[in-house]
């Protein structure tokens, strides 16, 4: 790679980290940039884990610091989603071409919608903390694997709704399972693809440096203002890209 596509996907990173703070749905910018630099897409999506997994160990770390953190229920749930992304891993190994093109403008139009579409959870709804329909959390665990070790865009959209209206967790506890868990199975995921791929190492940890900065930044803006702003931007960049993979 050219040091100015590094030095690109580091600013994209930036954005994307950003985004998955103030918003979610980075892996949303990352993947469709590399694309357009004539990564092929298997590449490019496995490439994108080696992010992901920076991203969601200083995440996990940034929980147990602040007290948030349950091993056992977190290894088993990680172990569920783990074993849909070993196959789902193998599935993205040869995904590409076209079909990636369309699969992933469909998730983004998905995600658009649900975007568009959300309601504000009450206070009411927001401060569970014990755990609801364990067996049935951790079978919906190995279908968003699936997805996760397969594309991984947008899993965070399957995540969420599982551990919060299916198990009953709050918000806060939510998210710290959910960057559990996406940690252990990006682990199973990224050994799939770089033992059938050539990743691009340094694209990766270009990507790396990005999020964890954007990360940062995004944690110390103003979320209840910033969030409207970004999704408007969001909206503008998700659109585009979709017209791009679906008719170009």
């Amino acid at each position: 790679m050219e040091y100015w596509q590094i030095l690109l996907l580091i600013c994209v990173g930036i954005f994307a980290g950003w985004i998955n703070v103030m918003a979610g749905g980075g892996s949303l910018l990352t993947i469709p940039t590399m694309l357009f630099m004539d990564i092929p897409a298997p590449v490019a999506n496995g490439t994108n884990r080696i992010a992901i997994l920076a991203q969601n160990v200083t995440a996990v770390y940034a929980f147990f610091r602040n007290g948030f953190h349950d091993l056992k229920l977190s290894l088993s749930l990680s172990l569920a989603a783990s074993f849909g992304a070993l196959w789902g891993a193998w599935v993205g190994v040869f995904l590409q071409g076209v079909w990636f093109n369309r699969m992933l403008a469909v998730v983004m139009i998905i995600v658009i919608i649900l975007m568009a579409t959300e309601k504000k959870i009450s206070p009411e709804t927001a401060n569970r903390q014990q755990p609801e329909n364990v067996l049935m959390g951790h079978l919906l665990m190995v279908g968003a694997g699936f997805w996760g070790g397969m594309i991984q865009v947008g899993v965070g959209f399957i995540l969420m709704p599982i551990l919060h209206k299916v198990m009953g967790f709050d918000l806060v506890r939510v998210n710290m399972y959910k960057v559990a868990i996406i940690l252990s199975f990006t682990i199973v995921a990224l050994f799939v693809f770089a033992s059938q791929l050539e990743l691009i190492w340094w694209a990766g940890l270009g990507l790396a440096l990005g999020n964890s900065i954007g990360g940062w930044y995004g944690a110390h803006s103003t979320i209840h203002k910033g969030e409207v702003w970004i999704k408007i931007v969001l909206y503008i960049v998700l659109t585009g890209f979709i017209i791009k993979l679906l008719f170009f």
